[in-house]
């Protein structure tokens, strides 16, 4: 007798070992598969969802090829909410991209029903390859790829070949017979997806057991509508303190899922017999036999009719999802937001540094606006204003401190993830960008406020004649530097030639500036020697500024150019990384 119960124990142990070993590898490939395709086809999945979100149905599209990119479901829908949360998706878009995002992970279950698994190993070691011998970046992003895809194979055959033997065991036998109680099925695939927080896990156990003939196709298809519901649960932690209209897009996620496992509850039997007449057949097999070779395409194909159908029907109806959620999640009260607040820095986007890179640049044109506001009225400010307003520049720049911290702070979390060579370098151009603009600020609340503290403290005038020429310098200056901050956040080469080549203009006002100052000095006016070093400070400043405007176009390249060596922006960029 102990014998049998130390067998059984060992049994189990190997048993347990098969399953969570094997749930362990599948995830773990899953997340290096997706890590690699979001580094080969980030741009792409970018474009996807900027380009193809202008009304619901392409927004579908968009979520079902992103998606089937990233294999997850739960990613897409937490950069949904992110891109939500940052303002660059409406709550109307989101839901068609969350309605496609479930059709697009069926592609996942499509792929591991093939049963290819006896090949597992061998695309681990042809990714390993690439991956360890090959210096190619690209090359290694597809062994990693290749290798993940291999992982998620020999996940699943360890999964299947451990739960093998629990075919024998009345308990199991018991529990899989509840499981086709489609309550049941649903409830424990949702508290499972919901803890490993991956329906494609879940889909993945459960064609698994259908490949040793462990599980019917009316417990599966359960069980994959329980997927459905607990996948939820990953974008509503992604929605906690977000701003209402995330936790709208979350919301919107959960209430779409559980509709559509009503709608369907009902008919599993029906879907049973449609991906039955649609599947492949073995009927040279019989019993647990032919229950094995058809059940895994069957879950498959009624994973994704599920999912097409909902999407099919639901999908007229999202104007009305919009407006229950909206009642459902009511707007908070207006509240004073502090310009030094980031809006699109979101964290959820860091695991799509393509993504990332995009609200980067958003939040850049957000601190550019208040440097662009800042030198508009440094000269009026400078010559004429009182301590108040010149105090107005200096918590203006404080603003400007502020947005800068925040933007170098989640550019330094961005640099942890997994970047590609090019996303590293435009993240030194971005991170240069922000101390370029942060400069602008800083020259201003330090030297042009002091330079108007002065004034007042020496009661010095500036004549007609010199507002006038530094006016025309300063109108120029203005110009180039909100011309740089519009080519920023367009990545516009044409606008970022156009300060470039401002600079003869301005060199030009500059000078005629300098020689108005310089015959000025022969003029009979008390502390005429203080009012000439005033208005030369202005000038030297405003030249500054001129600079930093084209340093700020110098990071803006065509998309699939390489930047060259840039050794002062180099320099500057090490400056940013120490502020």
């Amino acid at each position: 007798m102990l014998l049998a119960d130390t067998s059984g124990t060992l049994q189990i142990g190997t048993i347990a070992m098969g399953l969570f070993g094997g749930l362990a590898l599948f995830l773990f490939g899953m997340d290096q598969m997706s890590d690699a395709l979001k580094l080969v086809a980030g741009n792409g999945m970018r474009n996807l969802l900027t380009r193809l979100t202008t009304n619901r149905f392409t927004g579908a599209v968009a979520g079902a090829l992103v998606t089937a990119i990233i294999q997850s479901s739960s990613v897409t829908t937490v950069l949904v909410v992110g891109f939500v949360s940052a303002g660059l998706l409406s709550l109307q878009q989101s839901i068609g991209v969350i309605m496609g995002a479930n059709i697009g992970t069926t592609v996942t279950a499509q792929i591991i029903a093939f049963k290819v698994t006896q090949y597992a190993l061998l695309l681990v070691a042809v990714g390993f390859g690439l991956l360890f011998f090959f210096k190619n970046e690209k090359a290694r992003h597809y062994g990693r790829m290749i290798m993940g895809l291999g992982l998620i194979f020999f996940g699943m055959q360890l999964m299947s070949d451990g739960t093998y033997p629990l075919r024998d065991f009345p308990l199991f036998q018991s529990l899989m017979a509840q499981m086709a109680t489609p309550l049941y099925g649903i409830l424990f695939a949702a508290v499972f997806t919901a803890l490993v927080q991956s329906s494609s896990a879940t889909t993945g156990l459960v064609i698994a057991l259908s490949m040793k003939g462990n599980i019917t196709l009316e417990a599966g298809i359960a069980m994959i509508f329980g997927a459905n519901i607990g996948t939820c649960i990953t974008a509503m932690l992604a929605a906690i303190g977000k701003p209402p209209e995330a936790v709208r897009a979350a919301t919107a996620h959960v209430i779409f899922n559980i509709a559509g496992v009503a709608l369907w509850y009902a008919f599993i039997p029906q879907l049973a017999a449609l991906v039955t007449l649609i599947s492949p057949t073995a009927e040279n097999l019989t019993g647990t036999a032919r229950l094995a070779a058809e059940t895994p395409r069957q879950i498959a194909n009624a994973h994704t009719v599920f999912n097409v159908a909902n999407t099919l029907i639901l999908i007229s109806f999202t104007p009305a999802l919009a407006w229950l959620v909206c009642r459902l999640i009511p707007s908070r009260p207006p509240a004073a937001l502090e310009a030094a607040r980031p809006k699109y820095l979101d964290e959820l986007l860091l695991q799509t540094p393509s993504l990332a890179m995009d609200v980067v640049r958003r939040e850049l044109g957000r601190l550019g606006t208040i440097a662009v506001q800042m030198v508009r009225g440094a000269l009026h400010t400078t010559l004429h204003g009182s301590s108040a307003q010149l105090k107005n520049l200096e918590d203006m720049d404080n603003n400007v401190d502020q947005l800068h911290g925040a933007v170098v702070t989640y550019l330094g979390r961005l640099a942890q993830q997994n970047l590609s060579d090019r996303q590293s370098q435009q993240l030194q151009d971005y991170l240069a960008a922000a101390n370029y603009i942060e400069s602008i600020g800083d020259m201003i609340e330090t030297n042009l406020v002091e330079t108007g503290r002065a004034r007042l403290r020496l009661g010095l005038q500036v004549s007609r004649a010199t507002e006038e020429v530094l006016g025309d310098f300063h109108r120029k200056v203005c110009w180039s530097v909100e011309q740089a901050m519009q080519a920023l956040v367009d990545n516009d080469l044409e606008i970022a030639k156009q300060v470039m080549d401002a600079k003869e203009e301005i060199n030009r006002l500059a000078d005629a500036a300098e020689t108005h100052l310089s015959r000025r000095l022969a003029a009979d006016e008390p502390n005429r020697l203080a009012a000439f070093r005033l208005e030369s400070e202005v000038i030297e400043y405003l030249k500054r500024m001129y600079y930093f405007a084209k340093r700020i176009t110098k990071v803006i390249r065509p998309n699939d150019q390489q930047p060259p060596g840039d050794t002062e922006r180099e320099a500057d960029s090490q400056k940013a990384v120490t502020v």
